[in-house]
């Protein structure tokens, strides 16, 4: 049992949804660095030259903010669905629920099912509503109906502290992650990564990150098809074959094929997925890019399309984490002197595809994680800069009538500020433990940015009020519990037991926001909260039909 239950487990299935779960432990127990592979390498150079030669071509078109931030509105459905599919589907995604199920078979699974539920959430709630309302982020949504110089700043935290909290764990695994698989020590990785996401975003604007986003996770997908292609030949094409070989070479045997191998809790499972539904909907840079599409009919179709794919890419995460018990799991080729997996559990991916494919499955799959990792760093940037330059300083600041080409020399601006500070905190971070940062984007998405959101479209009698106070109550209590919690309780305090026994509260902390908003907006009689209400019918018909028709009602 212990060359399958590698260390860090806990901080895999709590991180799944992102590439810096490698810094929360996936590495531990690792030996030494993969021996460099010249075709990674080779590759990731390919896909490096044309990426830059799309962002080239990007910035030809790059010259107002509104292309900038959504590329003119002109991304076809299909092709936004698969950016969404490239934001959302990580190297965490592919190592760490590979990982995962390698330890623990079908737990492994389970915990992908509340990020995959998020996109039916996404396109029928916010998908059509989001599109006829805004222009560049949700926070235009929100602030056409309550009060939007405070709603703004308040929003605009919350998405900064998510970026920001979302860019330090990235960086710190995407230090780990490349340093393991290319040999570059760690700081040179973080400065690479961070170069090219900048001339991404910078010259490109979202029309260069949309396109990265689409190039990734077409190569994503092609090679996990091609590693369960694999495993299922060499299994006679019988899934029944693969989980029998699984169990065969599992201590647990068919205990792998049941729920409880490593959570026991239902609660802790709950909590994790009320993180990951509500979290995943609430993210603002996956928000954002339904304002790529030029209008709701394509919208809804982004998320339809998205939807196929990240079911198409679980699905063959699957075959995959069975078969990485089945054909890595007491093989000495992946085993350290100590008896401990090579990489720890998260790298089961990446030795499932050597074990398939040889040195050429593996380079392509490691420049694969790599080009994920820029993709992802890539729309967070975006995501960030928009809400400093457009939500802060263009709609507060400047009243919604900034000089154009100051808010568009601005956004490259904080492009480069926030790249900067994400290699300064991925360095001062390198040998923290990082868990509990990386619990904070997801947790504060699904108390704060999902509830405003949410109650801003469907709830008549949502005010201002309410929504500060619930935004405070959200804020607060994500931090505080998450401090409480094993986390950081235990794991960075030192403690013998956690205060809070959960690592995920949202579960806890998303029903205290609403309830605040709900009791304070039903109390408040201010004459702004008769505006709010009195907005939210105009708002109704437009989130319905678009602008067109609510200008023609006038």
């Amino acid at each position: 049992m212990q060359r399958l239950m590698c260390k860090g487990v806990p901080g895999v299935a709590l991180l799944l949804w992102s590439d810096f779960i490698l810094a929360a432990g996936a590495l531990e127990g690792a030996s030494g660095r993969q021996a460099v592979n010249p075709i990674a390498i080779g590759m990731f150079l390919l896909f490096v030259a044309f990426t830059l030669y799309v962002t080239w071509w990007a910035s030809k078109s790059t010259k107002t903010s509104s292309t900038f931030y959504n590329a003119g509105g002109q991304i076809t459905g299909a092709q936004n669905g698969l950016a969404i599919a490239g934001d959302f589907m990580s190297a965490a995604s592919f190592l760490g629920i590979t990982g995962l199920m390698y330890v623990g078979g079908f737990d492994g699974l389970i915990l992908s099912l509340g990020a995959f539920g998020a996109w039916p959430v996404f396109m029928f709630l916010f998908a059509k509503r989001v599109r006829n309302l805004g222009n560049f982020t949700f926070i235009d949504v929100i602030s056409q109906r309550l009060d939007r110089d405070p709603i703004r700043l308040v929003t605009a935290f919350s998405t900064i502290l998510i970026v920001i909290m979302y860019l330090i764990a990235q960086m710190v695994g995407a230090g780990t992650l490349i340093q393991f698989l290319f040999g570059l020590p760690y700081e040179w990785a973080l400065l690479l990564v961070s170069v090219l996401v900048l001339a991404y975003v910078a010259f490109g604007g979202m029309l260069a990150t949309t396109w990265v986003q689409i190039i990734k996770a077409g190569l994503l997908l092609t090679g996990v098809t091609l590693i369960s292609a694999l495993l299922l030949a060499d299994s006679g094409f019988s899934f029944s074959n693969l989980l029998g070989k699984a169990t065969a070479n599992h201590p647990s045997g068919e205990g792998i094929l049941r729920a409880g191998s490593i959570f026991d809790d239902p609660v802790q499972i709950l909590t994790i997925q009320v993180s990951m539904l509500f979290g995943t909907v609430g993210l603002p840079h996956i928000l954002m890019r339904l304002f790529t599409v030029p209008n709701m009919h394509q919208a809804k179709l982004s998320a339809y399309y998205a939807s196929l794919f990240i079911g198409y890419f679980y699905i063959a995460l699957l075959v995959l984490g069975f078969g990485s018990i089945a054909y890595v799991a007491g093989n000495p080729e992946f085993f350290n002197d100590q008896g401990k997996l090579i990489g720890g559990s998260n790298m089961a991916a990446i030795h499932v595809a050597t074990a398939m494919g040889g040195d050429i499955l593996t380079g392509f799959m490691s420049a694969v994680c790599f080009a994920t990792i820029l993709a992802v760093v890539a729309g967070l940037t975006l995501s960030g800069a928009a809400a400093i330059s457009h939500d802060v300083y263009a709609e507060v600041l400047k009243k919604g009538k900034p000089d154009p080409k100051t808010e568009l020399r601005l956004t490259r601006i904080s492009v480069l500020l926030i790249g900067f500070a994400a290699v300064s905190l991925g360095i001062a971070f390198q040998h923290e433990n990082i868990a509990f940062i990386a619990t904070i984007p997801m947790v504060v998405s699904a108390s704060v940015t999902f509830p405003i959101l949410f109650l801003s479209l469907f709830w008549k009698d949502f005010t201002t009020k309410g929504a500060l106070y619930g935004a405070g109550v959200g804020l607060v209590s994500s931090i505080v519990l998450i401090v409480l919690g094993p986390q950081v309780w235990v794991s960075v305090l030192g403690n013998v037991e956690a205060l809070f026994p959960y690592d995920y509260p949202a579960l806890f902390t998303m029903p205290a926001s609403v309830l605040v908003m709900v009791v304070i907006s039903l109390q408040d009689r201010s004459e702004r909260g008769g505006i709010d209400r009195e907005n939210y019918d105009r708002l109704l018909v437009r989130s319905e039909y678009g602008s067109s028709v609510t200008e023609a009602l006038d």
